[in-house]
């Protein structure tokens, strides 16, 4: 199962910045009202196989957080999906998909 943390102020999108100069940092944006993402969330969970040392995995509730879901969409220059995940490696989002896009399978794609 996937080890989630919370992604719920501002601050730890600098910290997220900072560690992805290290190891990438994944966010799911995910909204708590929508089939599509509690199922985007499940696919992710049912197949997680990264380690904590491959990459962080960050869970943002974009309902309960807004203007924090606005400012990753600002910051790292995407357009707001939900759900959506965005991977940052080196301080830049270097890939986001959205919806039934979102796998596991994707995201080892990536970051190899």
């Amino acid at each position: 199962m996937t080890i989630w943390n919370a992604l719920t102020s501002s601050k730890q999108l600098d910290d997220i910045i900072a560690a992805s100069h290290t190891k990438p940092q994944l966010i799911l944006k995910h909204s708590t009202r929508c089939n599509v993402s509690y199922i985007a969330k499940l696919r992710l969970e049912d197949q997680w196989d990264f380690d904590t040392s491959d990459l962080d995995a960050y869970l943002l509730d974009l309902l309960t957080y807004r203007e924090l879901s606005d400012k990753v969409a600002s910051l790292f220059q995407v357009y707001h999906e939900s759900p959506q995940i965005l991977i940052i490696e080196k301080g830049e989002c270097t890939h986001d998909a959205s919806h039934l896009d979102i796998s596991v399978d994707e995201v080892h794609e990536v970051l190899e």
